[in-house]
């Protein structure tokens, strides 16, 4: 999946439920639950997400459920609740850097670029 809105709109579907169906089943606006499965609106943060989360089906702690936080706090351009430690936060700025000059270099491969990366958090 690429957006928060995408996957929402997948697992609605795998669930065999169509917008109105779902929406009258959780008592949702079927307008507003649209808007943010086109990407109108802004995922939902919090209890919000964990509510449509149980709306979804999935399991907390799943893999799922991990992807859906995950593309909520990428589109709010946070990082997710869960990995909000200080060894890590300390360590983004090399991650920041190192996508950076993988910008500019241009001509690395993806798995290169992931065997440098790693190397440079593990020196961090």
């Amino acid at each position: 999946m690429s957006s928060f809105g995408e996957f929402v709109k997948a697992r609605r579907a795998e669930l065999g439920l169509t917008l109105r169906a779902f929406c009258l089943k959780w008592s949702i606006d079927p307008s507003n639950w649209s808007k943010m499965e086109r990407g109108r609106l802004p995922p939902p943060q919090g209890e919000r997400l964990a509510e449509y989360a149980r709306f979804l089906q999935l399991a907390k702690g799943s893999d799922a459920w991990f992807e859906l936080f995950d593309l909520a706090a990428a589109e709010a351009g946070r990082i997710p609740e869960d990995l909000q430690d200080s060894e890590l936060l300390e360590k983004l700025p090399v991650l920041f850097r190192t996508l950076r000059e993988a910008q500019s270099d241009g001509g690395r491969d993806s798995e290169e670029l992931l065997e440098e990366l790693k190397r440079k958090v593990r020196e961090a």
